[in-house]
């Protein structure tokens, strides 16, 4: 992903992604809008994406159809994703999205502020995290870094030594009530 990733913001509804579009203005980032899922999906993978907003309910393709096929694809399974829906939360919804590795689930009308906070800290985290996975494949194709270790191997010299074990301490409805800073009771 370059380091002038664009969000991408679908929804079914001309004066939503304008409201998205306008909120997000003030952050300077570049937008591509769209109307549907499968619209989104072409985008999507033409790449150079750095975050979704996208809405659940659309015609046709629904947001978590693009998100359930993003997420089978190597290149747009890390993309963060911000679902948008304007029907309410309902447990259903929420466990998919989540299931899904969704970042965060919006009810509309979306708070400007919030949005902006959200989208700002999903998007630099995403261009950072790949400005290091870039830099990290580079030293590696120059043998600068050792290949990570296969954990699973059984060809290794030693095993993991276990966890230190912290020893007990007696908890305070264990001890005499005299040790509790209780005075003692007389009859």
């Amino acid at each position: 992903m370059a380091p002038d990733a664009k969000i991408l913001i679908v929804d079914d509804h001309a004066d939503t992604l304008f409201a998205l579009e306008s909120a997000l203005e003030p952050l300077h980032y570049e937008l591509i809008c769209v109307t549907n899922g499968d619209d989104a999906l072409k985008q999507i993978l033409r790449g150079d994406i750095g975050l979704v907003l996208l809405d659940v309910r659309m015609p046709g393709s629904g947001g978590l159809d693009v998100v359930r096929y993003m997420r089978r694809l190597e290149q747009t399974q890390h993309i963060p994703i911000l679902l948008l829906t304007g029907f309410g939360m309902s447990r259903e919804l929420a466990a998919a999205a989540f299931m899904f590795g969704v970042a965060d689930v919006i009810l509309k009308p979306v708070d400007p502020w919030t949005l902006r906070t959200k989208v700002r800290y999903l998007y630099e985290s995403y261009v950072r995290t790949c400005a290091l996975q870039r830099e990290l494949d580079a030293l590696r194709a120059n043998g600068s870094v050792i290949p990570p270790r296969d954990h699973g191997s059984s060809d290794r010299a030693e095993p993991d030594p276990p966890p230190p074990r912290v020893p007990e301490q007696p908890s305070a409805t264990h001890r005499p009530a005299e040790h509790r800073g209780a005075t003692p009771r007389t009859r």
